[in-house]
């Protein structure tokens, strides 16, 4: 069974940048489409990066330009790098399989216990 886990949440002050790191075990390969999700405090779900078969990545507006989604299939982990982050970015960040490579919510599937990241004004 594949398990993931997060790490590299914190707190920073905006303006300031974080790497979230998701490592994968119980699998013989990196999974070959995933995505990191987060849960602002009172808030839904939303997807904030998603990686294809061929590695191609999406965004949604609120983080494109700022988060960078990558996979080192090497040392099975999912990385996220975060930069000139908001307060509004504060949640719970998860990374998860996207079982059907659509960078949809409901698709992403067995995430860990996630990690805290709190932005400062």
């Amino acid at each position: 069974q594949v398990h993931l886990e997060e790490y590299g949440g914190g707190s920073v002050q905006a303006g300031g940048s974080l790497r979230l790191r998701c490592t994968i075990d119980g699998s013989a390969a990196t999974p070959e489409c995933m995505g990191w999700f987060r849960q602002p405090p009172g808030k839904k779900r939303e997807v904030v990066a998603s990686i294809g078969r061929d590695g191609a990545t999406t965004y949604p507006d609120a983080v494109k330009g700022r988060f960078t989604i990558s996979k080192d299939s090497d040392k099975m982990t999912l990385y996220l790098h975060m930069n000139n982050l908001k307060p509004e970015d504060t949640a719970i960040y998860y990374c998860a399989r996207d079982i059907y490579c659509s960078g949809a919510l409901p698709h992403l599937i067995g995430w860990g216990q996630g990690t805290q990241v709190t932005v400062s004004p």
